[in-house]
């Protein structure tokens, strides 16, 4: 799979585009196929550990229920629509999606959703907080984008916020391989032609208030930051209640401190590498053993299972430093290097690791990684 920019190079979109103003590519995929069907698709739904949910009208009324799913057969042939968030973490082929858009780093990434509708289906006009590509699959989509501005939102059901009437800027009708980008902030609208699957890469970052919150709790359960003000150079107070200005520049410095970039690239690692859905992992230790590993590199490639957060920060990287799935992992210094291959790259080989490979330590550890199906290995 390929993007297909033409003469809008990834350069280009970044400079004008990204998080600016919306924009249609027509063909981006040349011969796009659908990632998965529609059958595979609605037995996705009827995994428990499966984010789905389904969007339709009843009497005129918005509805919205989540799964997961049985049955179909009631909703009849139009009018409604499947959605399945993080078909990366289900979904081996997604990751070949993904990697299409990754001129944008993957800890902006959020994750692949698919939505399957059928004639006159849609979820209703709504406004999202995230970078979205929308890849039309299958199928012809009409796409409505109005501009930025202060639009009314309502609940038109519990778990549906749509915004009010818009007029559009863009109006579109999206055949298989087309992509509409949309920045954060644009009320849009798809509703279906004809049955059709569509994939939605997603870019997103938390609020500040989201991370604060947790900056807090990480600062609790790991009893840092307990140092108090310290100001034996205090001059004499006239007025009791009164906090200064000297003061003030105290106690915002003491806050200051506590964020040093030791500190937050710690904390968000662990926060950026959390998955928001479950993870396909085992139930129980592979059993793989060392040696087993290196034969089976031989002639295998690993491969890095699908949903599973991998970053590093240029400030602690060269001390071996890095984060899995929430996790902070510290490597030997002698294997500091070996960070980036890991990260940078969905799919490890023996080349790819051969320096490393001598390393027992390493060895053990990437061992240890795969028992625990981070990393799995792709038979032919």
């Amino acid at each position: 799979m390929q993007l297909e920019l033409g003469a809008l190079t990834p350069e280009i979109f970044i400079r004008d585009y990204w998080q600016k103003k919306p924009l249609v590519i027509r063909q981006g995929f040349n011969n796009f196929k659908d990632l998965l069907t529609p059958e595979e698709m609605a037995g996705l739904a009827c995994d428990e550990l499966v984010e789905s949910r389904r969007v339709y009208k009843n009497d005129g009324e918005w509805q919205a229920e989540f799964g997961p799913f049985e049955s179909y057969e009631h909703l009849g042939e139009s009018d409604w629509t499947l959605v399945v968030q993080a078909l990366n973490n289900w979904l081996p082929d997604a990751e070949k999606l993904i990697q299409c858009f990754d001129f944008i780093p993957r800890w902006r990434f959020d994750d692949v959703m698919v939505s399957y509708a059928t004639p006159g289906g849609g979820v209703g006009p709504h406004i999202d907080l995230y970078d979205v590509f929308i890849c039309q699959g299958s199928g012809r989509r009409r796409w409505r984008v109005g501009d930025r501005g202060p639009h009314k939102e309502f609940a038109a059901h519990p778990a549906l916020l749509h915004t009010e009437a818009f007029e559009p800027i863009i109006d579109v009708e999206l055949l298989p391989g087309d992509i509409l980008y949309l920045p954060p902030g644009y009320p849009h609208e798809g509703v279906t032609l004809e049955a059709s699957m569509s994939f939605s890469v997603g870019y997103r970052t938390a609020s500040a208030k989201d991370m604060v919150s947790a900056l807090a709790d990480h600062l609790i359960d790991n009893e840092l930051a307990s140092e108090q003000i310290e100001d034996p150079d205090r001059e004499l107070s006239h007025q009791s209640g009164r906090v200064n200005a000297t003061d003030l520049a105290r106690i915002k410095a003491q806050l200051l401190a506590t964020l040093d970039d030791k500190l937050i690239s710690e904390f968000s690692g662990r926060y950026l590498t959390n998955s928001k859905c479950e993870l396909d992992l085992p139930e129980e230790n592979l059993g793989f053993q060392c040696d087993d590993v290196i034969e089976m590199l031989k002639k295998h490639e690993l491969t890095r299972l699908g949903g599973l957060r991998v970053l590093y920060f240029d400030t602690s990287a060269s001390q071996g430093i890095f984060y899995i799935n929430g996790e902070e992992v510290t490597l030997p210094l002698d294997l500091a290097h070996v960070i980036p291959v890991l990260c940078d790259n969905q799919v490890l080989s023996a080349t790819s690791l051969a320096r490393w490979l001598a390393n027992q330590t390493f060895v053990e550890q990437l061992t240890d990684w795969i028992n625990s199906g981070y990393w799995y290995f792709e038979e032919e």
